[in-house]
C-alpha cells in the first residue's frame, strides 16, 4: 500500500491534537477507498479523468 497523506500535514491540520499512530493507516485507507469509488464514477460515465464531482 502506497503511502497517500502526509503525516506532518496531518498533524498540523489537527493543530493541539495528538495523533496515534495508527490513525494515519485507517485515514490512508480511507483515502484509498474515496479514490477507487471516485475512479470507478468516472469509468462509469466513459471518463479517463477523475473530476471534484465524482467525490
Amino acid at each position: 500500500m502506497t503511502d497517500l497523506i502526509v503525516k506532518a500535514a496531518v498533524k498540523e491540520a489537527l493543530d493541539d491534537m495528538n495523533v496515534s499512530s495508527d490513525f494515519y493507516g485507517a485515514l490512508n485507507d480511507e483515502v484509498e477507498a474515496l479514490l477507487d469509488d471516485a475512479a470507478r464514477r468516472a469509468d462509469a460515465n466513459d471518463r479517463k479523468t477523475v473530476q471534484p464531482r465524482d467525490l
